[in-house]
């Protein structure tokens, strides 16, 4: 009887041994997790604290490239073109979408997106997109500057795409219930009867685009607009291409930007992205039309412009896509480096 009280004993003691030790080895494993994650909140913090840029891995590519589209360009083929190049190049594309489809931002909204796009490093390397004017990110405080691209049309045919495509929508969502839904005044009737609609003061788009963010940009027929416009775009656009040359467009940017746009020009011309939005039931203005619009202010430099661009891009075409007389493309390297 006696040994088996003493058994029984034993047994309760080594019972609770065992409870103490499962709770004791408990408390070590709570108490290093705690350290752990007192280490990740310290580390943390000070990180947040750190000001400098963060280190990028070495394979990866700090390029931005910014294509502030004007409607009704060509811009949503050119775009279809970078979304289906995008996972097999690797890289980002990103629609910058303003409340109300506005066309310029805020100054506050200017600064926070100027330092968003050149910090994310998470997005990079990336082609942003959307319909604004040209933003000047020195002015604004960035550390690094993006690369501008741009297509440009012919304003009147630009004018009267959008006047159609008010009222008729395109074949691209051709479900999709327009604005002047149901009006069936032509391009030419408007002209005739000088509407709002048709005024030739809608043209002026294209030079506000390339202009920027300065209230004189948006003022129809201001010639300082006009100035700066060109100036911008010598200065600060890597290229800018025509609608009616979009194909050599593609390959120009395919030759110079091969990290976004390499395979760019046969999947152009091999896809359905050459044709992929068309304003439905455009009617072409008559002659008189032509010529009533052509006598206006806005018209001769919004045409001023695209004449411009297009001396511009043929330039810029013909020294990159020239070959020397031996059929051999221009090349450079370096010599007589020294100290040997």
């Amino acid at each position: 009887m006696f040994n088996i009280n003493k058994l029984c004993l034993f047994s309760c003691l080594c019972v609770i041994v065992i409870i103490v030790l499962y709770f004791q080895s408990e408390i070590a494993r709570l108490e290093e997790n705690y350290r752990k994650l007192e280490f990740r909140l310290l580390q943390t913090h000070s990180e947040s604290r750190q000001f400098f840029p963060k280190s990028l891995e070495k394979n990866d590519d700090d390029s931005i490239v910014i294509y502030n589209r004007v409607p009704k360009t060509g811009s949503t083929s050119f775009v279809g073109v970078a979304y289906d190049l995008c996972k097999r190049n690797n890289f980002k594309v990103l629609h910058i979408n303003i409340t109300a489809n506005r066309h310029i931002m805020s100054l506050s909204n200017q600064y926070k997106f100027a330092q968003n796009v050149t910090k994310w490093y998470e997005m990079k390397p990336a082609l942003y997109h959307g319909h604004m004017a040209f933003l000047n990110f020195e002015r604004l405080g960035a550390t690094s500057k993006p690369i501008f691209i741009n297509l440009i049309r012919k304003p009147l045919d630009r004018l009267v795409s959008y006047y159609y495509f008010l009222r008729n929508g395109d074949n691209y969502r051709p479900h999709l219930v327009r604005k002047k839904h149901g009006d069936k005044m032509t391009f030419d009737e408007c002209v005739e009867r000088s509407q709002p609609d048709c005024d030739p003061n809608n043209m002026w788009l294209q030079v506000p685009f390339f202009c920027g963010h300065a209230a004189e940009c948006w003022i129809p027929g201001n010639q300082w607009a006009l100035e700066q416009a060109k100036h911008n775009l010598v200065n600060h656009y890597l290229i800018v291409g025509v609608t009616e040359q979009m194909l050599d467009f593609i390959t120009v940017l395919e030759a110079t930007l091969p990290r976004f746009f390499r395979g760019a020009t046969e999947y152009y011309l091999n896809s359905n992205k050459s044709h992929l939005r068309q304003t439905s039931a455009k009617i072409e203005p008559n002659s008189l039309t032509v010529e009533k619009i052509q006598e206006s202010t806005v018209w001769k430099m919004e045409n001023e412009l695209y004449e411009f661009v297009l001396e511009q891009f043929n330039f810029v075409k013909r020294k990159l896509l020239a070959r020397e007389a031996n059929n051999v493309a221009q090349i450079y390297f370096y010599e007589k480096i020294r100290p040997k």
